[in-house]
Parts: C-alpha cells; sequence; structure tokens
C-alpha cells in the first residue's frame, strides 16, 4: 500500500495552513531508500528526525516489518501514534531514545536533516559507532536548510557521502562505510557559579543566547513560591540555565524544569549535576506544564521557542502561555522574554492577565504577567 501522506496531521502539535506535517523532503528520502529497504530484516530500519511520522509510517506502508524511531520532540512522538492510529497502522513502529539500542544491528537509517550541526555530528557519531558496518545513511531535506557543511559532517563518520539530484527543492545525501564512530558528549560551558552542558540541537547550546542572558539579569531577588509543592518552574527550560540559576540563587528553592525536547531534558539534567543543585531541580520530558496542576504556582519562566521544525512561527509562544496561565494560581507570575518584533504583550495581556515591561534592548523584551 502507499500512505496517503494527504491525511497525515500534526496534532497534537501546532496546526495551520502554512505548517504542514509532510514535505517534499521526506517523500524524496523514501524514494531514493525504496530499494535499500526492499530486502531488509525485521528490524533493520532505523528513522530519526521524522517530524510527524511520514517516514516511519511511508516505510511501514511500503512493508516494513518494525521500525525503531528516535524523534527529540514529544510532540512529534504523539503525532505520529496519532496518525499511525488513524491509518490503521499502530504497533509498527517503537520510539527510543537517541542511544545505541536505537541504531544497533540497522542497515538502512532515514534522516531529516536537523538544523544544528552539532546535532548532526551526535546522529551520525552514534551510527557509525553501533549499526551494521554496512549500513546506508538516507538524510534528507529542503535545500535552503542545507549547507556543504552537512556533507563534511557526515564525512567525517562514513567513508562515502553521494548527493542525489534535487527534487522540488529537496536533496538527499546518502553516507556509506561507516568509520568511526563515539556516543553524544554534551559541551560544557562556565558562567560563572553556573556550569552549562548541551546536548546537539539544544538552543543556544552551551551558552547563554542575549535573551535568557537579558531575562536572569532582570529577575527579582524575592519570589514567591520554592516550596516543594509550589516549585519555581522554568517552562520550555532547554539546557536548564534559568532552572540552575533561579536553584543557586535561591539556595532552599525547589525548581521544575519542563521541556519537550528529549535533547534539552538530557542537557538539563546535566546542567543541574554540574552546577550541582541537582538534588533541587527536578526535570520532565512534557508538553508544556500538562503533568502540574491547575492554580498551583507562583513562579513561572518562560523563553518561548518559535521555530517549528525548520519553519518560524508565532503560534508556539500563545499555547504555552496558556499552559502557564492554568497552572499560576491567582495572583502568580509569569516572567518573558521574547522578540521584541513579535509584539507579544497584547497576547500575555489576553492570555495571562495584567504585563508591564520589565527590560528592552534592541532585540527582546522582557515582561512580567500576573495571573488575574
Amino acid at each position: 500500500m502507499s500512505l496517503p501522506f494527504e491525511q497525515l496531521r500534526r496534532w497534537p502539535d501546532v496546526e495551520a495552513p502554512e505548517l504542514t506535517a509532510v514535505d517534499a523532503a521526506d517523500r524524496l528520502i523514501l524514494d531514493e531508500s525504496a530499494a535499500a529497504r526492499s530486502d531488509l530484516g525485521p528490524d533493520g530500519l532505523v528513522v530519526i528526525g521524522d517530524t510527524y511520522g511520514a517516514l516511519a509510517l511511508g516505510a511501514v506502508a511500503d512493508g516494513s516489518e518494525r521500525v525503531r524511531v528516535h524523534q527529540d520532540d514529544l510532540l512529534g512522538e504523539r503525532a505520529l501514534a496519532a496518525n499511525a492510529e488513524r491509518l490503521g497502522l499502530s504497533g509498527r513502529t517503537t520510539s527510543l531514545a537517541l542511544s545505541a539500542d536505537l541504531v544497533r544491528g540497522a542497515r538502512v537509517v532515514l534522516l531529516r536533516l536537523p538544523r544544528s550541526l552539532d546535532a548532526l555530528r551526535d546522529i551520525a557519531g552514534l551510527i557509525a559507532a553501533h549499526a551494521e558496518p554496512g549500513v546506508r545513511v538516507f538524510a534528507g531535506g529542503r535545500i535552503k536548510h542545507m549547507t556543504l557543511t552537512m556533507n563534511d559532517v557526515l564525512g567525517a563518520h562514513f567513508a562515502r557521502v553521494d548527493v542525489t539530484h534535487a527534487r522540488q527543492k529537496s536533496r538527499v545525501l546518502i553516507a556509506s562505510g561507516p568509520g568511526d564512530g563515539a556516543d553524544p558528549v554534551a559541551s560544557a560551558a562556565q558562567e560563572g557559579d553556573l556550569a552549562l552542558r548541551a546536548y546537539g540541537g539544544v538552543f543556544a547550546g552551551a551558552g547563554l543566547d542575549i535573551g535568557t542572558r537579558l531575562l536572569l539579569a532582570h529577575l527579582p531577588d524575592d519570589l514567591d513560591g520554592g516550596s516543594a509543592d509550589d516549585p519555581l518552574i522554568d517552562l520550555a527550560c532547554g539546557s536548564g540555565a534559568v532552572a540552575a540559576h533561579l536553584a543557586l540563587r535561591h539556595p532552599t528553592a525547589f525548581v521544575y524544569a519542563s521541556d519537550q525536547s528529549a535533547a534539552a531534558v538530557r542537557s538539563a539534567r546535566e546542567t543541574a549535576i554540574a552546577s550541582e543543585v541537582a538534588d533541587r531541580i527536578t526535570v520532565v520530558r512534557d508538553d508544556a506544564l500538562s503533568r502540574r496542576p491547575d492554580g498551583t504556582a507562583s513562579f513561572i519562566a518562560l523563553n518561548p521557542p518559535f521555530h517549528s521544525g525548520s519553519a518560524v512561527t508565532d503560534r508556539l509562544a500563545p499555547r504555552l502561555f496558556a499552559d502557564a496561565a492554568r497552572v499560576l494560581r491567582p495572583g502568580g507570575r509569569l516572567w518573558c522574554v521574547w522578540n521584541s518584533p513579535l509584539h507579544y504583550r497584547p497576547v500575555l495581556e489576553r492570555i495571562v492577565g495584567p504585563t508591564r515591561q520589565i527590560a528592552r534592548d534592541p532585540k527582546f523584551t522582557v515582561t512580567v504577567s500576573t495571573r488575574r
């Protein structure tokens, strides 16, 4: 059977006409890998970076018995599961962490090229270290998001990298002959007492982006909350810089950090350990704050993302604002830093409550919103 790509959805991620669940690069990766996938055994195929299931479910529809899958975003995992159920393809894919178990024994890997070269290095090194010696990697993306350096990154771990013809503004790199490989290792940086750790693909890596730096500079000394039942919350925590900063600055406070990215969660946990505050920081992989009860938080900090895959969108932040508002108790405060051109203040006023500007520079604005 062929997969009805037009029926794939992004749900439960944000949906909009300009945000698609499948694109020409997904189709090209499947087409270029079709012959290599035709004689695989039941555990020979691995899919990495599949946004909403087009690659994994396309392979299943083509006859693959079982497919191991890694998606960094939790909402991508959930969208794949929902699409599989809708199309009657449930039970044929298994979601795993980015680890040796994911790629061990793999003979073919389908990869959506990540935006981050560090993420690509982590993935390429892992495949080279643990997949079968004859593994072939079909790594594709939209040409506008690809660079020649991606060829070099793959070439550092594979003896050969071939380039396909372009089709519909997409291209596939085919890597074979795995050489030296390695498991992913977090990069490290020190900011005073703050010891940052980050795996490939985490926003800003092991460093403080200028927006987060502006937020940290203006957080007040006295904060409500911080108990085990009412922890300080770092929403969309990334590498855990804000969470660790809060724990260091408030030595008796408990902190709760949440992100839907597996790499971010792993990074934030290592940042907490390296900063010697892991005993007071809980890090979870979650869709916003879905695990937290309504009206139970006094303080939330947020630097909202504005990328959905490779697409730039302002539709992600309002979803996070809404869940922050749900979790905040009346009078609780959301401290937020955002790109000034996005003009989020009226949105925060509407969703959370009265909002005032705390700081602004040429690129970023810091606001505090009080839950009405």
